[in-house]
């Protein structure tokens, strides 16, 4: 008696837990469960009742990734409810308003226009006035991070497309990413959710590295990508997970320094010396004085001497490349631009990925010392050799 009783009352505390399942409510619509039962269950079971439930991105972030996605990938009809979802969990307005700001650069103007119209209409309805633009101090972009990016826009994308380049120097770096209406942190997290959404992963390096400088942690990054899959499916997710682990990877070798040696180590004058590759010069080279940084960092140099009249093949450099002169006279010159004349104590800057060769003057011997970092091993790409036509058109600068 006492087992069926135990029976029954098992029964009736299963019963009511399912009848309290039952009463939880479904984000999913009727129409939903009557057409797809599966995308129903999927909708509120795993999307809204464990997706959105998991606390490595704040609800805030969640809607951030959310409404960043719909708008870059031009999904307008469900944008209403996730922008009210968005309010409800604390996401202003005005940083509505510059996300859609933001993604029209990103995403282009129709998706962004298109945006505001549904936007709007949750405003209204919500009693929400007219959005002003903030008053604060425009943020401060860090300036050594900007000068190389800005050098390898003018080498890379100028010589093709001037206006472009002028336009994203300008504008997009030098107005849009420096409003206040939206954090540095925000404003990375949603560019980053929006190249993740339109398949454009081989973006993604540039934005994951500057969100997580911003302050979005590596936990965070890879939830975006998770959250993304379903607002713009998996194929765009999991062609962002491979570009995403390189940079996870890289950024966590960098921050492994406890192994790093700790002793100074000199390089001495004149070590090593050695006559430079033929393949790479013309003249006679010498060069000494070879040292390599350990990791995490990655730069290099060494002392080059140059011989009256001698100088390198035409090469470029990863990550740029200084020159210290220490002694004589030479000239640099970068492809399709004029030679310069440099001396002792001057510093020359070459850019990433901008062509270039330098050497001797031709009635002078010239010395620097030039330092570099390696990206992927690699510190420089060496090209053909500068023509003794080309080599003497240098020297009427003279």
């Amino acid at each position: 008696m006492k087992k069926i009783a135990a029976t029954i009352a098992a029964s009736a505390i299963a019963a009511s837990g399912v009848e309290a399942e039952d009463r939880r409510p479904r984000v999913a619509p009727a129409a939903v469960y009557e057409t797809a039962p599966g995308l129903g269950h999927f909708t509120d079971d795993v999307l809204f009742g464990e997706v959105w439930e998991r606390k490595e991105l704040s609800p805030r972030d969640r809607s951030l990734v959310t409404v960043a996605t719909l708008v870059a990938t031009g999904k307008i009809a469900q944008t209403g409810s996730h922008v009210r979802r968005a309010l409800d969990n604390g996401v202003k307005p005005e940083e509505l308003g510059e996300l859609i700001t933001q993604l029209a650069l990103y995403t282009g103007w129709p998706n962004a226009m298109s945006a505001v119209t549904e936007t709007k209409k949750v405003f209204d309805e919500r009693g929400i006035g007219p959005v002003s633009n903030s008053k604060a101090d425009r943020i401060e972009l860090e300036a050594v991070a900007e000068a190389a990016r800005s050098a390898t826009v003018d080498s890379n994308v100028a010589p093709t497309a001037p206006a472009l380049a002028d336009l994203t120097n300008r504008v997009l770096f030098g107005d849009l990413w420096q409003r206040p209406d939206l954090s540095a942190r925000d404003r990375s997290l949603i560019t980053m959710t929006a190249l993740i959404a339109i398949g454009q992963p081989e973006q993604l390096p540039f934005h994951a590295n500057r969100a997580m400088d911003n302050g979005l942690t590596s936990s965070e990054a890879s939830e975006v990508v998770a959250h993304v899959a379903f607002y713009a499916g998996w194929p765009r997710a999991m062609s962002a997970v491979p570009v995403l682990k390189k940079v996870l990877d890289v950024r966590a070798s960098a921050q492994k320094t406890p192994d790093a040696p700790t002793e100074v180590r000199v390089t001495r004058a004149g070590e090593g010396k050695a006559t430079a590759p033929e393949q790479y010069f013309t003249g006679a080279v010498e060069t000494s004085g070879f040292y390599k940084s350990d990791g995490p960092a990655r730069i290099g140099g060494a002392t080059v001497s140059f011989s009256a009249g001698a100088r390198t093949a035409w090469h470029t450099h990863p990550l740029g490349q200084t020159l210290f002169i220490v002694s004589g006279k030479g000239w640099v010159q970068k492809e399709g631009g004029p030679a310069e004349t440099f001396g002792p104590g001057d510093v020359v800057w070459i850019p990433p990925h901008v062509k270039h060769w330098h050497g001797a003057t031709k009635d002078e011997a010239m010395t620097h010392f030039a330092v570099a970092e390696a990206l992927d091993g690699s510190v420089v790409t060496w090209m053909e050799k500068v023509s003794d036509e080309d080599y003497a058109k240098a020297s009427r600068i003279d």
